[in-house]
């Protein structure tokens, strides 16, 4: 099962906090040895962002429509 976190600065080491409800569904246990896969969310505001136009989707079709005639 996977869960949402985020990196927390402890002293001069990083740690996470793992919601309540994930450690009672995962039945975890203090000093358990437990595997942590480390996956980065996507951050697209570089690719959409640099699609911003003040024109409503449809009036931006019907001028690329009419650049195909």
């Amino acid at each position: 099962m996977a869960t949402s976190t985020v990196i927390k600065k402890w002293g001069n080491s990083f740690g996470v906090i793992f919601p309540k409800e994930f450690v009672s569904k995962e039945k975890l246990k203090i000093n358990q040895k437990v595997m942590v896969e480390v996956v980065k969310e996507a951050d697209l505001r570089d690719v959409f962002g640099s699609l911003k136009t003040k024109k409503s989707g449809q009036k931006f079709k019907d001028e690329v429509r009419k650049g195909w005639n």
